[in-house]
Formats: C-alpha cells, structure tokens, sequence
C-alpha cells in the first residue's frame, strides 16, 4: 500500500542543517550532510546500521554536539541556545525511542502523566486524564491505561511510546527504528499508525530506519545516507531508480523475491 499525498507546505523549513560533521575518534559518521524538512512532511533517512542515522537525529535534538556544521530547528541553532532555551525546544520535538523507554515500574496511565505533570504541573487530573485519553484513543489503544508495560506485546509498547511522545504535542516528530524487531502485521500497524499521526496531529517527522516497506509507506521523501552523506533523495521509486549498486544492494535486501 503506498502512501497517500499529505499536504506539505515546501516554503517552510522546520528543520534545516547544513554542513553537518561527527566524528568518534578517527571514524567520520557525518561527512558535510545537508538536510532540509518541511512543515507536514514525513522524512525518511534511509542506511545501513551504524551509517550514523540515529546519531543525526541525536544532533537534532541536541542529545550529541556536532563537531562542525550548523543545526538549525523551529527557527534555533541547536549548538548555540543555552540550556533553558534547548530544554523548552526540546517539548516541540517529540523522540520516539527503538526500545520505547517506558518506566516497567509504571501503568500505561502514569507513563503518559509523567511528561504532563513534569512540564505542566499546574494541569488538572482532570485535564490530564482528557490529554491521556485523546492519545490513547489516537493509537488505538484506549483499554491500556492501567496495564503495565510488561503486559504489552511489542506493538503495542512502541504505540504507548508514540503516545507519550503525543501528549506534550510536539511540531516535530523524530522516529527511531519504530518497525525494528516487530513481526509484518505490527510493523504496518506502526506504519499506519505514523501516517495517522502526521494526518491528525500536523506533525512533522524524521523517520529513521532500514525498513523500505515502511520507508515506501510513511515517506513523502527519502534520503540515503551512504559513506556518511546523503546520495540520494526523492520519492521512493526516485531514490531506487539507479544502477548504483549500493542502492540495489540495499533494495534487494529488503526485496529480493
């Protein structure tokens, strides 16, 4: 199932980098990247493991320092905002983790309050209680709130990720992995799922991964990210339509029939 066209708004950069660098010791992961996402686009950055794909989005949100190149989100360079400023940037940009990072020691329901009252304590139960309810009904899984998460399956772990992620409203959405180690079914729930998000919540998202079916189905845009730079962009059919064999490499993996 391919993606349908959402409208995105081309004049309007919310994230935009430019001669990005990162190294670790003497391995260059980024080498001059240039990276630009609109308001309403999914993003899809495409590579193999350890190509430096999460760590782009790390710099991103500012959890790593670049080592040169400048990094510039909703209008704030990243490297160059104090401590407060980065921390209040930081509840427009939501991270969902691979691994989902919910607290095992918590409900569903105190999972998503914890963001909520953190940030906002000033709120209501009652509000609280309509925020959790609205995001919970928005990933379709309204019945959780008092599960635990080790009562979850894995699918449904990453779907309460996304929604803690949600309830702070965020403009950008950043995607870690979101299918990695989930079976075909859960993984186009996620998919799905993600499409849902930029749908109804406005968002804008970077989606990491090595998945090309959920790249084919969550990506207005692609980029590959080969030998620590972008090589290809474009849509899906437009990223794979070269003789590149690192590209029909990669493709064959996914696809090879």
């Amino acid at each position: 199932m391919r993606k349908e066209r959402f409208v995105i708004d081309y004049q309007d950069k919310v994230i935009s980098i430019r001669g990005l660098y990162k190294a670790f010791d003497d391995f260059e992961v980024l080498k001059g990247v240039d990276l630009d996402l609109y308001r309403g686009e999914n993003l899809v950055v495409l590579g193999k493991s350890g190509t430096g794909k999460s760590v782009l989005i790390k710099i991103i949100s500012g959890l790593l320092r670049p080592d040169a190149g400048s990094v510039n989100v909703l209008g704030k360079d990243v490297d160059k905002i104090n401590r407060k400023e980065l921390n209040a940037l930081r509840l427009k940009v939501g991270f969902s983790f691979q691994n989902s990072a919910l607290y095992d020691s918590m409900t569903v329901q105190e999972n998503l309050e914890f963001p909520l009252k953190r940030h906002d304590p000033s709120l209501t139960q009652k509000q609280v209680n309509s925020f959790i309810n609205i995001v919970l009904e928005a990933v379709g899984l309204g019945q959780t709130a008092d599960q635990m998460p080790s009562e979850l399956s894995g699918g449904q772990r990453k779907r309460i990720g996304i929604a803690r992620t949600l309830i702070l409203k965020p403009d950008i959405m950043l995607y870690d992995e979101p299918t990695a180690g989930l079976d075909p079914i859960t993984s186009q729930e996620i998919n799905n799922l993600i499409n849902a998000v930029q749908q109804r919540f406005n968002t804008s998202s970077i989606i990491i991964t090595h998945d090309l079916t959920c790249a084919r189905e969550t990506g207005d845009r692609l980029v590959m990210l080969l030998d620590g730079q972008f090589q290809r962009q474009g849509t899906f059919d437009e990223v794979f339509s070269t003789d590149d064999e690192r590209v029909q490499a990669f493709y064959n993996y996914n696809f090879i029939d």
